[in-house]
């Protein structure tokens, strides 16, 4: 794809780590107290995350030159090592893009309102509130005892995606990792009937903003496992992850004893949502099963053909 963004091959050495890096990071007492050892451990986290991020970008075409890319920064650990991923990959790239993070305050009670200004500003990234009461929204519209997910992330995509829109963001990074994608598959095929996921890059519903997931290559443990190292401050949701009986977790908790029991499971699954075969399912909008008797048809003429030549 032509101006399609290439941070470096994946048979050339990699770009250098965090610590090698002059982007400004906030300090990280935890960092600060490893040993050797420890260093090294976290050099290679560090360089299979920004591997995995790259390669992302580059098989899915996600960033070109002059992008303005829009991460939404919800202060748990996927945006934050998002943002700190793309930061440091953003300096080896070969075209120029821009990263602007955007936090949505949605009025929570308790929300700590000052931690993510104060946490951006400190590292230099050019940051919006933006304040939306959906929380109030959200609770007076679900009824007791029911999920708050689907309607509070319809609200949030339109509040996101319009704001995207008024600062001039051509891209919407989110930061969904592999195992995200592969819940929701299965969610879909549990409780919708369908055979869908995440797509690591989609034009949204109202066909102007176009999102990207560079995290879709990611392990979930080795983006928690980051985010300890560097000390985020991390904002934890009380408004939906702390729901009885969520769908989510408990398709989280089958993922995780599914990978426990027979490791490389969850790597073979994802691997089969990106490889996959319309004739072997069932979807005729998907694949013309109607038109096959056709199809043989043409190749058995085609046979004949060739033969009487």
């Amino acid at each position: 794809m032509q101006d399609a963004l290439i941070f470096y091959p994946r048979d050339r050495q990699e770009a250098p780590s965090v610590a090698a890096s002059p982007i400004q990071e906030a300090p990280s007492p935890t960092l600060d107290a490893l040993d050797a050892r420890g260093r090294r451990e976290f050099n290679k986290l560090q360089k299979r995350l920004r591997r995995q991020v790259g390669n992302a970008i580059i098989d899915y075409g996600m960033i070109h030159e002059g992008d303005r890319v829009m991460v939404c920064l919800s202060g748990g650990k996927d945006s934050y090592t998002l943002l700190s991923i793309l930061r440091n990959l953003q300096r080896n790239a070969p075209i120029d893009f821009s990263l602007v993070a955007v936090n949505l305050d949605q009025k929570q009670p308790g929300f700590p309102e000052q931690v993510l200004p104060e946490y951006l500003a400190s590292i230099g990234v050019e940051h919006h509130i933006l304040e939306r009461d959906t929380y109030s929204v959200v609770k007076e519209k679900t009824p007791e005892g029911k999920t708050t997910c689907a309607l509070c992330s319809r609200l949030r995509r339109g509040s996101l995606y319009g704001f995207a829109e008024e600062i001039g963001a051509t891209k919407v990074a989110l930061g969904h990792h592999r195992e995200d994608i592969l819940e929701t598959l299965f969610l879909n095929l549990f409780f919708g009937g369908s055979l869908k996921a995440m797509p690591p890059k989609l034009l949204a519903d109202d066909g102007k903003n176009i999102l990207i997931r560079p995290l879709a290559y990611c392990r979930e443990a080795d983006i928690a496992e980051y985010a300890r190292l560097m000390a985020f401050p991390i904002i934890p949701c009380n408004l939906c992850g702390s729901q009885p009986n969520l769908q989510r977790q408990v398709v989280k908790e089958m993922l995780a004893e599914w990978e426990k029991t027979h490791p490389g499971r969850l790597e073979s699954m994802f691997k089969a949502v990106t490889n996959v075969a319309p004739s072997q399912l069932g979807d005729r909008e998907l694949f013309d099963f109607a038109g096959l008797e056709e199809k043989q048809a043409r190749r058995l003429a085609s046979r004949i053909d060739l033969l009487n030549e």
